[in-house]
């Protein structure tokens, strides 16, 4: 059997997971071949899955991205690369339904751009092109031979899509110019170093940190696993062993339920699989089973090291001593993560990542190596770039003042938007200038000095709260930007079917019931539309209060003032429980609509009653009728009950709305005055 030996190996999506440990299994076994190493960095890479090959004097790393050309075919020609493994890709199926362009982008498009550089470079001596189990598409679930490499591709999931697209490209270039390629299509792999959005890191750190594990459907699904450190002898043997034009499969024979490896991993954790285990929504469409035939893989000397419960052990001792490597993945470990994918992603760097003079960025190993400079933007700053960063409209608002100080005190960077909602010119060239990971829009028209001066400047209030928020939410789909926008629940009111003093609260998918104002029907108008959205998340206030009693926009400083109030109970926001909770949801990237409320409901004398506790034992007031209010106001007020259970889900700290008013707003208050 022939065999090849490469010189210089240009391995793509290194710093990810898989190219990882074969990029250090290469660089350890053979000082002789040069490894370049390229990567953009995106959330699901990180620099210290390299820590191995550091000072390894046949390493170099390039931070770049597979879609630029310029670089690629720089790379190609400067570095003599005679070989390509290509692993770079977006990979996660839950990513492929919510943002499949993305995954066209990536997949497709920057392997085209690879295969291009090798066309016009004419230097290529391998391109080994990695792809997967998924192009198959479902395997029967009685089948006892599993898919061979000649078998037909049929994907199901954007994700496997883009793959297959992928290979036919990689399959064309073959055949038309005469590109020496092999492809793989590998099973599910697992072990350390893996980004916890995928299922075993992710039932892993779950159950370290006591949580349910929860499973798509039934738990019935059917895949087989393997060790990442059989997976890199595997991509070993296949650079020096591979037939030009081949395709092989990786694979094993070993099937197990996806329940299975959660009760696997509960008893690893000592818990009970009966408790720990939560079924949740489906995906779309959810492929019952992957089955591999390995034989021709097999035929070249390779074969699965490694038992499952070796591998399991390895990969929960590595995530028990490395519980921080990833940093926040709490939005990762959600049932039906959607993490964002934008140019730069997270940076997560080691020691040893060095800046030049000029603001380019370079990592290599020896110091008497021909370094690879890589032009990045100067706006980068710190090399120890954040993992968030925040774009804010609505600084002169309330909520927007308040989310800058959140901000300040938690160490997130974030900076005030300057353009208008309504212009998408001075949008745009705040997301350049700002380059921000998540937008919050506070900005919006609630009336001067309160929602009876809508009434009577309605293209205003329109121009704001509906075409403004459209705008931005259409701007930051473009970008691939998640959108906070804080709403109203001033649009529902008390009904037949939601009775006051009946506990029986609004949820998130009821529509709204209340045109009184002319704000709340903007409000409503514009969440009806905004919903066509994946990108936004939607928080529904209502009166919000905070700890602030001297801010006239507070809910407790209005009434506290006013010669008469209503007694009518009502859902309402503790802003300074709730916004610490909104920017969690950020860094969740939790999308949809949601009740922004404290559980229950409280009335105004019940709130006043507590004023009068804490605040001033003298304080009076008087109550009037709606009939008497309708008198002294223009447009009618909401009033009503929010179901806050979906956010009491996500959040189970979140407290109900009088507890929430003693803690964060009066005793606060008290404990002030007194010292």
């Amino acid at each position: 059997m022939a065999t090849y030996t490469p010189k210089n190996i240009l391995i793509t999506g290194a710093a990810g997971f898989i190219a990882s440990h074969v990029a250090n299994r290469l660089i350890r076994n053979y000082p002789e071949y040069k490894i370049v190493v390229l990567d953009k960095l995106d959330y699901c890479s990180n620099l210290k899955n390299l820590i191995p090959s550091r000072s390894s004097p046949n390493f170099k790393f390039v931070k770049g991205d597979i879609g630029s050309a310029d670089l690629v075919n720089f790379l190609l020609i400067t570095e003599s690369i005679d070989t390509i493994m290509h692993f770079a890709a977006q990979t996660h199926v839950d990513n492929s339904f919510g943002n499949s362009f993305e995954f066209t982008k990536n997949n497709i498009y920057g392997t085209h751009v690879l295969l291009e550089a090798c066309k016009v470079t004419g230097q290529i001596r391998r391109f080994i092109h990695v792809s997967t189990d998924e192009v198959y598409g479902e395997t029967d679930e009685d089948a006892v031979v599993g898919n061979h490499e000649a078998s037909q591709l049929l994907p199901t999931n954007p994700y496997s899509a883009t793959k297959a697209g992928a290979e036919m490209l990689v399959m064309a270039y073959g055949r038309s110019y005469g590109l020496p390629v092999i492809t793989t299509r590998g099973n599910n792999v697992y072990g350390p170093n893996q980004f916890p959005e995928k299922l075993i890191p992710k039932f892993i750190l779950l159950a370290m940190q006591g949580k349910p594990l929860p499973i798509h459907g039934d738990g019935s699904n059917v895949r087989s696993y393997l060790y990442c450190e059989d997976v890199a002898e595997a991509f070993e043997v296949i650079l020096h062993r591979g037939e030009v034009g081949h395709v092989y499969n990786i694979g094993t024979k070993k099937e197990r339920r996806v329940i299975d490896v959660a009760t696997d991993i509960c008893k690893l954790f000592s818990r009970d699989p009966e408790t720990s285990i939560k079924f949740v929504e489906n995906r779309p469409f959810n492929d019952q089973r992957y089955f591999l035939d390995d034989e021709k893989l097999k035929n070249l000397g390779w074969s699965e090291r490694t038992t499952w419960i070796e591998g399991l052990k390895k990969t929960m001792e590595w995530y028990i001593n490395n519980p921080d490597w990833w940093g926040d993945v709490s939005g990762a470990l959600l049932p039906h993560p959607r993490m964002l994918m934008m140019p730069g992603g997270i940076e997560r760097h080691f020691d040893g990542a060095e800046k030049c003079s000029d603001g380019s960025s370079q990592f290599s190993s020896a110091s008497n190596q021909t370094k690879m400079v890589v032009p990045v933007s100067k706006s980068s700053g710190s090399p120890r770039k954040p993992p968030f960063k925040f774009l804010i409209y609505g600084r002169t608002g309330w909520i927007g003042g308040l989310l800058g100080k959140l901000c300040e005190k938690q160490g997130i960077p974030y900076e005030y938007g300057r353009g208008r909602l309504e212009d998408r010119s001075q949008l745009l060239a705040d997301i350049q200038n700002v380059k921000p990971t998540h937008i919050f829009n506070a900005a919006g028209v609630t009336g001067r000095p309160n929602v009876d001066w809508c009434e009577t400047h309605k293209t205003e209030t329109i121009r704001t709260n509906v075409a403004g928020t459209l705008n931005l939410a259409d701007v930051c789909r473009e970008h691939g930007l998640l959108m906070m926008n804080f709403a109203t629940g001033c649009i529902f009111e008390y009904n037949a079917a939601h009775p006051e003093g009946s506990s029986i609260g609004y949820k998130e998918e009821d529509k709204p019931n209340f045109t009184g104002s002319f704000y709340s029907k903007t409000k409503a108008m514009v969440e009806e539309l905004v919903k066509e959205y994946d990108n936004v998340c939607t928080l529904r206030v209502r009166m919000p209060i905070s700890s602030d009693l001297s801010n006239p926009r507070n809910f407790i400083t209005k009434i506290s003032r006013y010669n008469k109030v209503v007694n009518i109970p009502n859902s309402m926001t503790i802003l300074d429980e709730l916004l610490p909770i909104s920017i969690k949801m950020a860094k969740r990237n939790l999308r949809g609509i949601w009740n922004f409320t404290n559980p229950g409901v409280v009335s105004h004398n019940e709130i006043l009653e507590m004023y009068k506790e804490y605040i001033d034992p003298n304080f009076k007031w008087v109550n009037f009728t709606l009939e008497e209010q309708a008198k002294v106001i223009v447009a009618p007020r909401s009033n009503n009950e929010m179901d806050a259970s979906k956010l009491k889900k996500e959040f189970p700290e979140l407290l109900p709305i009088k507890e929430s008013l003693i803690k964060y707003v009066f005793e606060p208050y008290k404990q002030n005055v007194t010292e």
